[in-house]
């Protein structure tokens, strides 16, 4: 009997134990989860070594493994065509999924101005370094050092491959490729191929791509969209596919998968990206663990074309190439500026003496080429006063007729001859005989997804690429930038990187779709399809979309409070729930259904919008294109606050319904001193 108790004894005791521990264990992890690190893999050594030395030591696949490993690109822009071309000239097997009918659709195409390289060929001082503190300096000390100096480092690399692809640079009468200048700059570094340089860069790119599908060594998805990822034991093994032509929703396996699918400025509605352009690839991201790192960070561009209805659906971007040449001015006398308004006079007829150049004004070192925050900012305070030249007041000139009679027109038009015809197609106005008119837009989206050096997010084995991601730009992105970076990831970084993942992928078999962990993703995006076809209520998308624009706009557009921001979130609170109650989806969902794409992407637009506004309200400082108005110079300027927010915010899902967490990559600069930006001398 006594054996007996002693035995239920010892069960007692060591039940309690299992259950003390398990309590310990959880108490742990919820410790752990607020006390949890964000590692960069930022490597060790000077700022100028840490990428040679990174690419010395990391680990290598051989060409017969390669065959063995299967890669997963998800968008095929200037990021997405250069990576998934690369890893398969390497010899990966690839996988590229593509939202359009073809990548020469990718939105890529729509940059004009250029691409920055440091290649000092005008010798007028430019240099590796020189290109990395004017970015880490136009992104107002927000930006990572380590990956800021590996862009400008490999940008020279950018050039030499794309002229190698044939892409069309204009040159020089002596030959070599031929250079302008872009804000933020004091130095020409922008190399071009007329106001198309986009469309030029993504025909080199998507040829590197072609090549690899002809091989073989890229299997092409055109008109699938991504739905989900699915990861498996902490690893993106698999993503969720929907075939846009038919409907059907599939499944692909990869060892790694590397997504490449742009900005989220749509959010706004009214924005200079094309209208596929979405944010719903970084949300998928975001609720499978991938931290959404400076949600807020959205820049305003001050060259496009003014608003010019109720229901215009897009905007459209007038080059910053152009403020090389173009002045940019308003009436100095308010009374001129309300018969500009009211139409009684047309800018031609203001004299010169009354017009104020104010980018000279107040910045006369850089004048017009200012980054662009700081040349929107203008513009909008401008127009706020009453200066503005248009019927709604909210417009300022870019005027060439200083530039005409200088240069002569025929000098001009070789420049600008594209760009000029495509304003007057859009305006109806002569460009050069009458200003233009512009007032700034929502265009680029600094924020993203959190990658580390490597370019990996915090979900091992998912990558993200260009504009998806946040790494190099910081509070404001410097013009011809964007595709700088793009194909820095795709064609110098990514390559070497996504290698130290794969290096230990090798034995892992390729997994069979039909897994039950690919079967409820697959049945999870079927049933939010459902969802939203069920519905039926009396809302279109697009008017839904609208009232989140404006929102957006209104409240956490140029100018933010704190306020502003809580009315904003309380807001989205309302279109969210307008919209899984009353929006309405005509047509089938196993067809092809764009206004089912388009309510898919609204519904992650309006969490998105929400992300940027709880980003925005917690960040009580005026960086780039962060502009809290409680934080301002006395000349209304940006005011950081250097010893409180000098970090990356990195925003963790944690359910549905649930607020985010906020986490902190610490920029710690090591090689640069934090300035307040000066643009003035």
């Amino acid at each position: 009997m006594a054996k007996k108790e002693q035995e239920i004894a010892e069960t007692v005791k060591a039940v309690a134990e299992a259950a003390v521990k398990k309590v310990a264990g959880k108490v742990a992890d919820v410790l752990k989860g607020d006390d949890e690190k964000i590692d960069a893999k930022i490597p060790a050594g000077p700022l100028a070594e840490k990428w040679t030395n990174y690419k010395a030591h990391q680990k290598l696949v051989n060409p017969a493994n390669k065959r063995r490993l299967d890669v997963i690109v998800v968008g095929t822009g200037l990021a997405g065509a250069s990576a998934a071309a690369s890893l398969a000239e390497m010899g990966f097997n690839v996988l590229s999924f593509c939202i359009q009918d073809s990548p020469r659709r990718a939105h890529s195409i729509a940059a004009q101005g250029g691409i920055n390289a440091a290649k000092n060929y005008q010798n007028d001082g430019d240099s590796v370094y020189r290109l990395f503190y004017d970015t880490i300096k136009g992104g107002d000390y927000r930006a990572r050092e380590a990956n800021v100096y590996r862009l400008a480092e490999v940008s020279n690399n950018i050039i030499d491959q794309c002229v190698a692809q044939g892409v069309p640079f204009a040159r020089e009468y002596g030959g070599l490729l031929d250079n302008r200048s872009f804000g933020g700059a004091q130095v020409s570094r922008t190399f071009y191929a007329k106001g198309q340089t986009g469309q030029q860069l993504l025909l080199g790119a998507y040829s590197a791509l072609s090549r690899q599908i002809g091989k073989g060594k890229v299997k092409m998805y055109s008109r699938y969209e991504m739905l989900d990822i699915v990861v498996i034991e902490g690893r993106a093994r698999v993503i969720i596919a929907r075939n846009l032509v038919t409907g059907r929703i599939e499944r692909f396996f990869a060892h790694a998968v590397v997504v490449g699918s742009g900005g989220y400025g749509n959010t706004f509605f009214l924005s200079t990206n094309a209208m596929a352009s979405n944010g719903s690839a970084a949300m998928q991201m975001y609720r499978k663990g991938a931290y959404f790192a400076n949600p807020c960070y959205a820049q305003i561009h001050p060259t496009c074309i003014p608003k010019h209805g109720d229901f215009q659906s897009k905007l459209t971007l007038m080059s910053e190439s152009l403020r090389n040449d173009g002045r940019i001015w308003v009436p100095k006398k308010l009374e001129d500026a309300k018969a500009l308004q009211e139409g009684r006079l047309k800018g031609r007829d203001i004299p010169e003496e009354d017009r104020d150049y104010y980018l000279e004004r107040r910045y006369p070192a850089f004048g017009n080429l200012v980054p662009r925050d700081v040349a929107s900012r203008a513009a909008k305070e401008r127009c706020d006063a009453g200066f503005g030249v248009n019927s709604t007041g909210l417009a300022v000139f870019l005027d060439f007729s200083e530039a005409i009679q200088r240069l002569g027109k025929d000098v001009v038009a070789a420049k600008y001859g594209n760009l000029f015809q495509m304003y007057e197609k859009i305006v109806d106005e002569n460009p050069y005989e009458d200003p233009m008119m512009i007032f700034p837009a929502i265009h680029y989206t600094m924020g993203g997804i959190w990658v580390d050096y490597e370019l990996q997010t915090s979900v091992k084995g998912l990558f993200c690429i260009g504009e998806a991601n946040f790494s190099d730009h910081g509070a404001n992105r410097l013009g011809a930038s964007a595709l700088m970076q793009g194909l820095a990831d795709g064609y110098f970084v990514l390559p070497y990187t996504i290698q130290n993942y794969l290096a230990d992928q090798i034995s892992v078999p390729r997994m069979s779709t039909d897994l039950p962990e690919f079967a409820e993703a697959e049945n999870a995006v079927k049933a939010k399809i459902d969802k939203i076809m069920a519905i039926q209520g009396n809302r279109s998308v697009d008017s839904i979309h609208r009232e989140l624009g404006l929102v957006m706009w209104e409240y956490v557009g140029m100018g933010r409070t704190k306020a502003g921001l809580e009315t904003a979130i309380e807001k989205l609170a309302e279109i969210r729930k307008e919209f899984w109650s009353n929006v309405f989806v005509p047509g089938d969902k196993d067809d092809l259904n764009v206004e089912l794409e388009k309510a898919l992407r609204l519904a992650d637009f309006i969490e998105i919008g929400d992300l940027m506004a709880r980003d925005a309200l917690q960040r009580e400082e005026s960086c780039g294109g962060h502009f809290r108005e409680e934080y301002q110079t006395p000349e209304g300027e940006a005011l950081r606050q250097d010893d409180k927010f000098s970090f990356v915010s990195c925003w963790k899902y944690m359910g549905e319904g649930v607020a985010p967490k906020m986490l902190k990559e610490p920029l710690d600069y090591e090689f640069t001193e934090r300035k307040t930006r000066n643009y003035k001398n």
